[in-house]
């Protein structure tokens, strides 16, 4: 059981690098506290991998895996964009929270990474080394693995969010969102097109939500000229009260 708890911390450990799951754990170490996100991590982790872990060593058959990809999208694109609504949404001070930064930030990560991790390649890998393995000891070495390697994009996101403005982290954190939901999306629809293909064209997404945000903060900008020359201009008009 030793040898097979230490080949699925290798093999999952090795598929988690530069996963989509790095990325998300990054994104949400930057919105909440480590502890919250490593802990929702490692429950959804540990819910997948006895769900992948049964699917190979008991049944041999597989999830509606292509739906649930398709909800997970769909579900990180609505996130994104809720994101940056929220943020563009109060032109005085400091922007408010995003609603879903509100709710209980446990389930927040725990739910977006179940989605995300049902019918990834990590899930098909503990399944298949569930199929000759200790089941126990592929369950236990694979949350390990993954949670080892979230852990890294975690203290990423630790060191990130100590030199960036509560701005800046905000509207990081919704463009990696979108990212990350048209990337899910495009290997979905079309899993043949490639890893690099995928994401150069995932990141047009997330370019042009950036363009947007820069073409409304500059109409902003340029309203706000206008009013404030006309104020000045009418207050420059008025006669100076009490003067003789």
């Amino acid at each position: 059981m030793i040898a097979t708890i230490g080949l699925a911390i290798g093999i999952v450990f090795l598929a988690e690098l530069g996963d989509k799951s790095q990325l998300m754990a990054l994104t949400f170490a930057l919105r909440y506290r480590w502890w919250v996100v490593l802990g929702g991590i490692t429950a959804a982790t540990a819910a997948v991998h006895v769900l992948s872990v049964a699917v190979g060593h008991f049944l041999g058959s597989a999830l509606p895996t292509t739906a649930i990809a398709w909800v997970a999208a769909v579900t990180f694109l609505a996130v994104g964009v809720w994101t940056l609504r929220e943020l563009t949404g109060d032109d005085d001070g400091e922007p408010s929270p995003p609603r879903f930064a509100t709710a209980a930030p446990f389930f927040v990560v725990l739910s977006a990474f179940l989605l995300a991790e049902l019918g990834d390649r990590t899930m098909f890998a503990t399944a298949a080394l569930a199929t000759d393995n200790n089941w126990a000891g592929v369950w236990l070495g694979s949350t390990i693995g993954m949670v080892a390697a979230d852990a890294l994009a975690i203290a990423a996101g630790i060191l990130l969010g100590k030199h960036l403005p509560e701005r800046a982290i905000g509207f990081g954190s919704g463009l990696l969102f979108l990212f990350i939901g048209a990337l899910t999306a495009l290997n979905t629809a079309a899993p043949a097109i490639g890893l690099l293909p995928a994401i150069g064209l995932a990141l047009a997404v997330p370019a042009a939500a950036a363009l947007t945000l820069w073409w409304l903060h500059t109409r902003r900008m340029a309203r706000e000229m206008v009013v404030t020359s006309a104020d000045t201009e009418d207050i420059g008009e008025r006669p100076a009260g009490g003067q003789r």
